[in-house]
């Protein structure tokens, strides 16, 4: 039994490393049609393909980095790898440090919802988000010794910060 799992779990590295390199081709291929030079890394960790694009010196990824820009991007991506590979993917982009940039912005939000608890507030609740934002704020609000929780359906899915108890 053990075998078969490992198994599943190498089928499962190897998808996600091609995953990877579908999305690098497409998003090279995007920066051509751009005229843009950008470095890509793929990375595959948590049942997820990360791919990076970081720009070197004198190229300007400013525009593509903007967090709407990015998220449209993914959402590209991660179509034109399911029209490859058949499977939904779950990659996540990065385009010059804007996964960086979002997550010190949860933080912010983050920061400012436990400010509204310790002044009384029985709970504060965040904007809707991806899942893997909801992640990251679960991640930030266990570090700041709170309780969260993920409330609602699709589009309005969100999370609520609590105390502990």
């Amino acid at each position: 039994m053990t075998d078969v799992h490992h198994d599943t779990a190498d089928r499962s590295t190897v998808q996600l490393e091609e995953e990877g390199d579908i999305a690098a081709d497409y998003i090279e291929e995007l920066l051509d049609i751009m005229d843009l030079d950008g470095d890509i890394d793929i990375d595959a960790r948590n049942g997820r393909a990360y791919v990076s694009v970081n720009a070197g010196e004198g190229a300007n990824l400013n525009l593509l980095s903007k967090p709407e820009t990015v998220s449209a991007f993914q959402e590209l991506t991660r179509l034109a790898v399911q029209t490859k590979t058949g499977a939904f993917s779950r990659l996540i982009l990065d385009i010059g440090g804007s996964r960086d940039a979002r997550r010190d912005e949860l933080a912010s939000l983050v920061a400012r919802a436990a400010e509204r608890i310790d002044g009384g507030a029985s709970e504060a609740s965040l904007p809707p988000m991806s899942s893997y934002e909801r992640k990251l704020v679960h991640d930030l609000v266990a570090e700041r010794g709170l309780h969260s929780e993920s409330r609602g359906e699709g589009a309005d899915r969100h999370t609520v910060i609590t105390r502990i108890g």
